[in-house]
C-alpha cells in the first residue's frame, strides 16, 4: 500500500519514485512538442531549490511567481516549496498596479517572471517594492544586479548539491503539513484582493480526497490551459503528477483547438465559457450547413438531448430512442469527439455555473462534463460530480473529508482539513469569514435528497427588486447564453422595478444571420442598432427564459458592442463577471433602461421585451 504524502514535497518525491515517465511534462517549442521526463523534472526542482537557498531563500519566506502556464511554472513552484518557502502566484494578465499591490502586501523578496514583457511590467513599479531584491526570469532577459536567468540559479544549486549532497533532502523534509505552502490573492469580484493562506496540509487533503472520487489512470494524458495561478488548475496538476498522468501545456487559448488535436488528451479541466464558445460554434456551423444537413443537425440535437436526460436520470431507454440516438451519434455527435482528439474521457468544469442544457448536449456526444464546486479558501474542491455519479444541474456530492451544511438564510457553510488558515495579515476579515468553525462560502444553495449540492448564486449577487422579490441572476444568464447569438450576458435590476440584461452578441453568428437576412451594416455598432437585430434578441431572450416566474423575466435589454474582458477589469482572471465594475461602467445605459420610452445611442441599444 502506498503511503499517502503529508506535504507537496513528499508528493513530488513519491510521484517521481513511482512513475518513470518520459513525458511527465510536455510543451511546444518552435513548432515541436518537447518532453520533460520524471527524472529531469526532479533534477531541475532540486537544482532550483538549492539555488534559491544559496541566494538566501529560507523557510517562511514568500517568493512570487508571475508567469503564463509553462513547465518552468511547475518547476519554480515545487522548488520554492522544497526549500521551505511559500509561493505567491500572480496572474500574468494582472496590471502593474495589481502586481505591485500583491508583491507589497505579501512581502515577497524574490520574484519569478516568464518574459521580457512581464519583467518590464514589474520594473515600472519596482520603486514601490523596497523588499523585492531579486527577479528570476524564465526567458533570456537583460540581466543586472537584481535580474538573473533561471539557468544561473539552477547552476548555483547544482554546485551546492555537489558540496552538500544531503541538503536538499534535509530542507524538503523539514517542511510540515502545517507550514504555509502558498499565498493566493483572490481576484475578487468586489473589494481589495486578500491573500488566502493555504498550508501543505490543506492542499494534500484536497488532492488525496479528490483522487478518491476521480481515480486518475496512470496512462492518462492531460492538456492544461487554465491559469496555474488559480488554485484549481494547480491542485489538479499536483493530482496528475501524483497519479502519473502526463501533463501537456497548451500554447495559448488561441492555439487550444490545434493543441487538442495534436495531444489527444483523455482529460481536461475547463470553465463553462469554453463549452459555451464550443457549442456556439457548433450551432453556427449546423445552422449554416444548408438543406438537408441543417435539418439533420437539429434533429440530432433534439434526439441527443432526450437520450442524455433519460440516461442521466437513470430512466430506461426505449429501443426506438436508442436506434435514433445511434444514428444521431454516427451522423453528428461522433464528429464532436473527433474535434476533441477522439480520446477524451471527460472534462472537469469549475469556476462558474455550467448551464444544464450545455451539459446535456455534450453528454449526448459522449463527452461528459463533470461540474464541481469550490473556493480558493477551500484548496479548492468542496464537491464534485463523478463519472459514476454525475447529476447534471448540481455540483456533485461533497468529497470525502469535507462537511457541508446550509445556514438558515441559505448560505452554504463548509468545514474540513482543506479550509484555509486565514487571510494574510487580516485577522478581522478572517474572523468574519467563519461562523462557529464553519467557513462562510458566500454562495446560496441547498443539498438535495441524495446529498448532491446545488448552488443557486452568489449571496451578494442576488438582485432584490423594488417590489421585494429576490432574483438569482446566474441561472437566468445561463438560460440566455443557450442562444447561439449570445456571447455574454449580465442581468441587472437591483432595487429596480424589474430585471434587465446587458448582452454582448456573438458577432460571428450575428454577421452570418445578417447576411442571410440581407441586413446591411458597416460596423458592429450599426448592426446592434438595427431594429431587426433588436427584435431577434427580443425573441431569443423570450424563447430561452419562457419558463421563468413573471417577476424573474427580463423586460428590457441593452446590446453591447464590445466583449467584457479581463483587461478592462470587467472580468476576473477566472472569467467571473465583476458585477460592480460592469454596473458602474454602464450606469448610464442601465439608468436609461428604466426610463420609459428612451433608447440608448450609438454603441449600445436598448429595447423592451414585448409580453
Amino acid at each position: 500500500m502506498i503511503e499517502e504524502p503529508t506535504t507537496i514535497n513528499e508528493l513530488l518525491a513519491g510521484a517521481v519514485a513511482r512513475h518513470e515517465k518520459p513525458d511527465a511534462l510536455g510543451y511546444k517549442h518552435n513548432g515541436r512538442w518537447m518532453r520533460i521526463s520524471s527524472q529531469e523534472l526532479a533534477g531541475r526542482v532540486r537544482a532550483l531549490a538549492l539555488g534559491l537557498y544559496q541566494l538566501g531563500a529560507r523557510k517562511g519566506n514568500h517568493i512570487a511567481l508571475l508567469s503564463e502556464n509553462r513547465p518552468e511554472w511547475t518547476i519554480a513552484d515545487t522548488a520554492v516549496l522544497a526549500c521551505g518557502a511559500a509561493d505567491v502566484p500572480i496572474y500574468p494578465t494582472q496590471t502593474a498596479d495589481q502586481t505591485a499591490f500583491i508583491l507589497a502586501d505579501s512581502g515577497a523578496e524574490m520574484l519569478f517572471v516568464s518574459t521580457q514583457a512581464q519583467l518590464e511590467k514589474v520594473l515600472t513599479v519596482a520603486n514601490r517594492l523596497p523588499k523585492l531584491r531579486l527577479i528570476i526570469s524564465f526567458d533570456q532577459c537583460p540581466q543586472n544586479e537584481i535580474v538573473i536567468h533561471i539557468s544561473k540559479v539552477e547552476e548555483l544549486g547544482r554546485k551546492l548539491n555537489s558540496e552538500q549532497p544531503t541538503l536538499y533532502q534535509e530542507l524538503s523534509a523539514s517542511v510540515t503539513p502545517s507550514d504555509l505552502a502558498t499565498l493566493i490573492y483572490t481576484s475578487g469580484t468586489t473589494g481589495e484582493p486578500k491573500g488566502v493562506m493555504l498550508t501543505h496540509g490543506n492542499l494534500i487533503s484536497n488532492i488525496i480526497n479528490s483522487i478518491k472520487v476521480h481515480r486518475w489512470e496512470p496512462n492518462a494524458v492531460a492538456l492544461s490551459f487554465l491559469p496555474l495561478s488559480h488554485i484549481y488548475e494547480r491542485m489538479v496538476l499536483y493530482s496528475f503528477l501524483y497519479m502519473g498522468v502526463s501533463i501537456y501545456f497548451a500554447e495559448s487559448l488561441d492555439a487550444l483547438a490545434a493543441n487538442i488535436l495534436e495531444v489527444k488528451p483523455t482529460v481536461m479541466t475547463a470553465v463553462p465559457r469554453l463549452f459555451e464558445k464550443l457549442y456556439a460554434r457548433i450551432q453556427e456551423k449546423g445552422a449554416s450547413a444548408g438543406f438537408p444537413r441543417s435539418q439533420i443537425f437539429y434533429w440530432a440535437l433534439k434526439v441527443g438531448r432526450k437520450y442524455a436526460e433519460r440516461k442521466n436520470e437513470g430512466l430506461p431507454i426505449s429501443a426506438w430512442l436508442q436506434l435514433k440516438y445511434d444514428l444521431a451519434r454516427k451522423l453528428v455527435f461522433g464528429k464532436w469527439r473527433e474535434a476533441l482528439g477522439g480520446r477524451i474521457r471527460f472534462f472537469l468544469s469549475g469556476g462558474a455555473p455550467l448551464a444544464p442544457d450545455i451539459a446535456y448536449i455534450f453528454l449526448a456526444a459522449d463527452i461528459p462534463i463533470l461540474q464541481g464546486y469550490g473556493l480558493t479558501e477551500t484548496s479548492p474542491v468542496i464537491a464534485s460530480n463523478t463519472l459514476e455519479n454525475n447529476r447534471i444541474g448540481t455540483v456533485g456530492r461533497p468529497i470525502p473529508g469535507v462537511e457541508v451544511k446550509v445556514a438558515e438564510d441559505g448560505e452554504v457553510l463548509v468545514r474540513g482539513p482543506n479550509v484555509m488558515k486565514g487571510y494574510y495579515n487580516r485577522p478581522e476579515e478572517t474572523e468574519a469569514a467563519f461562523d462557529g468553525g464553519w467557513l462562510r462560502t458566500g454562495d446560496i444553495g441547498y443539498l438535495d435528497r441524495d446529498g448532491y449540492l446545488v448552488i443557486s448564486d452568489r449571496k451578494k449577487d442576488l438582485i432584490k427588486t423594488s417590489g421585494g422579490k429576490y432574483i438569482a441572476p446566474q441561472p437566468i444568464e445561463n438560460k440566455i447564453k443557450n442562444s447561439r447569438f449570445v456571447a455574454q450576458v449580465v442581468v441587472v435590476g437591483n432595487f429596480r422595478k424589474f430585471a434587465s440584461a446587458l448582452i454582448v452578441p456573438n458577432f460571428e453568428a450575428l454577421r452570418s444571420y445578417a447576411a442571410l437576412k440581407g441586413i446591411a451594416y458597416e460596423t458592429n455598432a450599426d448592426l446592434i442598432k438595427n431594429p431587426r437585430i433588436i427584435n431577434l434578441f427580443e425573441r431569443q431572450v423570450a424563447k430561452y427564459t419562457s419558463d421563468l416566474a413573471q417577476f424573474e423575466k427580463i423586460k428590457k435589454i441593452a446590446l453591447l458592442e464590445k466583449d467584457l474582458t479581463v483587461e478592462a477589469e470587467e472580468l476576473t482572471p477566472t472569467m467571473k463577471v465583476r458585477r460592480r465594475v460592469v454596473e458602474e461602467k454602464y450606469k448610464a445605459v442601465i439608468d436609461t433602461l428604466y426610463q420609459e420610452g428612451s433608447r440608448v445611442n450609438l454603441r449600445l441599444q436598448t429595447s423592451g421585451i414585448k409580453p
